[in-house]
């Protein structure tokens, strides 16, 4: 009998040719691979589950490596631990993680020291065993109900579940077909909600009446303009329901009091196309007022307050005025104080003022920072849902330092550990941290944010793994990451670059790798690579670069702009296909992402994302003179709402029909089942996605 062949000489996948063109602008563009639009059908299923048994079959070498990783990482992760506890409505809250358990438990303190546990997410994992992700999860001001919803697929559509915290039991009404977000009115008996369309938006909100069937539901507000998002809270107050709907760069605020559910909702100001804003209410009189975050006349913003019963612009009244210096993210109020949440010079910093000196001469002068003290690492505030307080909980975490919970007075600022992730089998002192500044190729200071082992020299001989991102003004700051230490430990430098797109530099860093001017993204992960080698602080030919989403477009880019650069690329979820993309109005986000990206219907905008889309410039394609193209590692999910795996696919497709002598190879890890857009989910599975991929940065890097 003949035994079958080694699992590492499965053949090469090769995708099939269907001739295909897109004329646009006079401009035709080949697309043999579009038939993979259709991700569900059979051929293209076929096609994704051969390339992920080719990709299993030549990463099997790396598995004695990767598990080594995939211990060292579990053991970082602390089999039991709980998050710090924090009160709402008289009763105290907190999450754990319990031994052998993947997912979080919810839970309250009960009489005496006793646990109740709310919500065991770990019980909601669906028919796959593999996935479940939360989406809502609301108790009620009496603290008698629990509204949560959940996602088992991947593709963020959930459904919407109440559960009686008396009995423990659900009640039998299920609303499918919602979206994050949600609040409760002030008698605990009604719950508005948001649901998604066709395309995955949030565009309406429902009104949901404990008792009754969901077939009753009110609809309470509908957004028709498909550029628009709505989200739903409540203020800390638990005065007021806000519905918020916005796009890139302009949005609208609506009001409907919490003791009045069936009131039809106010706006605040009237959209005006670039201008934004967010509202946070003080209570008092006829309702009090609301703090106004806007940049309105403002770029990095601005606050102003405005009374309740008359919100618009009319009536608004600055007292926090704007700071080029400052990007102002929001406000936070509480009985006596706010809490202004902004970034200065690619840190984050907490700013507490009485609430009475707000919009006083004497304002600063009474105010307090908090700044983390780690090089971009992140500060923010905690969970803090009561409003009558002295103190409030503030979350400090970075790259070197676990999330840690401390308590900051209000009128003092002195801050008091509450509480620290557990992290076992990892020591902070073993390793630096420092913020660098690269000089952009047009003079912008690039900030970048780098980790090192303290044996490890910037001395020119270590190789860099370099992250980015640089899209929707998100500053992605760091997070402890258990995975990390071990590409440290192995001598490898990683290197965070904050590049423009991204918020690290207020408004301005945004609005500087956006629409016309999004290449400077790309060119600045180039320069911060270049730039690394070029002063002799790395290895210059074992860098590898790695992004996600919007940075796995970073990834597609730097790809076929500087082959030559990288010892490997990985682009996880990688929004490559942007053309064609961009003009699909079909697509879930295509349609409120034309404000960030540009619309291809307009000429001058087409031209700028021909200009850099990965899939219409693949290296050496159509005659281009490029390097051999370096190691390439793709994922995608086929559940994916966000990245459509067909746009990975389709650039694999192509990468392979076009490779040339001397092109490295070309991985696609794509998840056939249920997963979503970040890859697997719970605390040892996230950890087993990560010693895979760092099986495959170390071995191109050449530390394996």
């Amino acid at each position: 009998m003949t035994e079958p062949a080694p699992a590492h000489d499965l053949a090469l996948p090769t995708a099939a040719r269907h001739p295909f063109t897109h004329t646009e602008h006079g401009v035709v563009r080949p697309d043999d691979y579009a038939w993979l639009r259709d991700k569900f059908a059979v051929e293209s299923v076929a096609y994704l589950r051969a390339e992920r048994d080719y990709y299993d079959s030549q990463v099997a070498r790396l598995a004695p490596l990767a598990e080594e990783l995939r211990t060292e990482m579990a053991g970082r992760v602390a089999p039991a631990d709980e998050s710090v506890h924090w009160r709402q409505g008289g009763e105290e809250y907190f999450t754990r993680a319990v031994p052998g358990l993947e997912y979080e438990q919810f839970c309250r303190l009960g009489d005496h020291g006793s646990v109740q546990v709310l919500l065991d997410v770990n019980e909601l994992v669906g028919p796959t065993g593999d996935f479940v992700e939360v989406g809502v999860r609301e108790v009620s001001p009496d603290g008698n109900w629990l509204a949560y919803s959940c996602d088992t697929e991947g593709d963020e559509v959930y459904e919407l579940r109440f559960r009686d915290l008396r009995t423990g039991e659900d009640l039998a009404t299920k609303r499918p077909h919602t979206y994050y977000t949600g609040a409760w009115s002030s008698d605990s008996r009604t719950f508005f909600y948001t649901v998604n369309d066709d395309l995955y938006r949030p565009y309406q909100v429902w009104r949901h009446r404990l008792g009754t069937q969901v077939d009753d539901d009110a609809l309470v507000f509908e957004e028709n303009d498909e550029k628009f998002e709505v989200v739903v809270s409540v203020t800390r107050s638990t005065e007021l329901i806000v519905i918020h709907s916005a796009n890139r760069d302009t949005s609208e605020v609506w009001l409907i009091p919490a003791d009045q559910p069936e009131a039809r909702p106010a706006v605040v100001e009237p959209r005006r196309r670039g201008v934004e804003y967010t509202v946070t209410h003080v209570p008092g009189a006829e309702r009090g007022n609301l703090l106004v975050t806007t940049n309105d006349a403002a770029e990095e913003f601005r606050v102003v307050r405005t009374p309740v019963g008359s919100p618009g612009r009319a009536h608004w009244l600055e007292v926090i005025p704007e700071n080029p210096a400052e990007r102002v993210h929001g406000v936070d109020v509480f009985a006596r104080h706010v809490v202004v949440d902004l970034v200065r010079d690619a840190q984050q910093v907490l700013r507490i003022v009485p609430l009475p000196a707000l919009g006083t001469a004497d304002a600063d002068s009474r105010s307090i920072d908090v700044p983390s003290g780690i090089p971009g690492g992140l500060l923010a505030l905690g969970p803090n849902e009561e409003f009558d307080v002295d103190s409030v909980v503030v979350e400090v975490e970075s790259y070197l330092q676990p999330r840690t919970w401390y308590s900051v007075a209000l009128d003092s600022g002195r801050r008091t550990e509450l509480k620290r992730t557990s992290v076992p089998r990892f020591e902070a002192d073993d390793y630096l941290a420092e913020l660098r500044t690269v000089t952009a190729r047009d003079g912008a200071l690039v900030p970048v944010t780098v980790v090192r082992h303290r044996g490890t020299p910037l001395d020119g001989t270590a190789p860099l793994l370099l992250y980015g991102y640089g899209a929707y003004e998100s500053a992605w700051w760091p997070g402890f990451e258990p995975a990390l230490p071990s590409l440290l430990d192995r001598g490898a430098v990683f290197a965070h670059a904050h590049i423009r797109g991204g918020g690290e530099g207020g408004r301005r860093w945004w609005l500087e790798g956006r629409m016309g001017r999004k290449v400077n993204t790309f060119t600045d992960f180039i320069d911060v690579a270049d730039a690394f080698a070029g002063q002799g602080l790395i290895d210059g030919t074992r860098i590898v670069s790695r992004g996600l989403s919007a940075g796995g477009l970073l990834q597609g880019a730097v790809f076929s702009m500087r082959p030559d650069r990288w010892a490997g690329v990985l682009a996880e979820v990688p929004f490559v296909d942007v053309v064609t993309t961009m003009f699909d109005a079909s697509l879930p986000l295509t349609i409120n992402e034309w404000d960030e990206w540009g619309d291809p219907r307009v000429r001058e905008q087409f031209d700028w994302l021909l200009a850099y889309s990965p899939y219409d410039n693949v290296p050496g394609d159509q005659g281009r003179d490029s390097a051999p193209r370096p190691p390439l590692l793709v994922t995608g999910a086929l559940q994916d709402p966000r990245v459509s795996v067909h746009e990975p696919a389709k650039w694999v497709a192509k990468l392979r029909a076009t490779a040339r002598p001397g092109d490295a190879q070309v991985l696609f890890r794509v998840e056939v089942g249920d997963g979503g857009h970040t890859g697997p989910m719970g605390r040892f599975a996230a950890v087993g996605y990560e010693a895979e991929v760092y099986a495959w940065i170390l071995d191109v890097m050449g530390l394996a």
